[in-house]
């Protein structure tokens, strides 16, 4: 009786320190955002409905466009993990799998870059600005890019905001 009623505990304290976790879901949007914020920036600017459809189509298409490119990313970073994890690594297979593995992500942010520039084309001057003067790279919580723990213009813990991780702040 005493393992019954252990083993339940166990799986219900699990259950409800994890229902929090799933409660907040994956994060605003589609995950396939405008720049470095992603379309948080973006739902700042007070898009019209044929901006976010315009938008929308674009980061879809480039999404579509460039998913042969990230499973590639993904497929030389499995490879490159494995030849790390051999007995004796190979360090010819090793430096060539990371030139590839650099290059593929050249071209991912190349393909990040132009799409940037044609999202731009959909924005008005006004909006342009708003999005300059967004902070960059920095969310709210308690991670290394974003705790409670003073932003760049503060010293640490002096009050909430970004942090001091590995942001624009260094």
């Amino acid at each position: 009786m005493k393992k019954i009623t252990l083993t339940l505990t166990a799986v219900l304290a699990g259950l409800l320190l994890t229902t929090s976790a799933f409660a907040w879901g994956p994060g605003p949007g589609k995950g396939r955002g405008y720049g470095p914020c992603g379309n948080a920036s973006l739902e700042r600017l007070n898009l019209t409905d044929e901006q976010n459809v315009k938008i929308e189509a674009l980061q879809d298409a480039h999404y579509k466009a460039t998913k042969a490119v990230r499973e590639k990313i993904f497929d030389k970073s499995v490879e490159l993990r494995r030849l790390w994890l051999q007995a004796n690594p190979d360090k010819e297979k090793i430096s060539a799998a990371q030139k590839e593995l650099r290059t593929l992500r050249n071209e991912m942010e190349d393909k990040a870059t132009a799409l940037r520039f044609e999202i731009d084309k959909v924005l008005t001057p006004e909006q342009k600005d708003k999005l300059a003067n967004l902070p960059w790279g920095r969310k709210t919580g308690f991670g290394p890019r974003g705790g409670m723990r003073g932003d760049c213009g503060f010293g640490a813990g002096q009050g909430p905001g970004p942090g001091l991780g590995m942001g624009i702040c260094q």
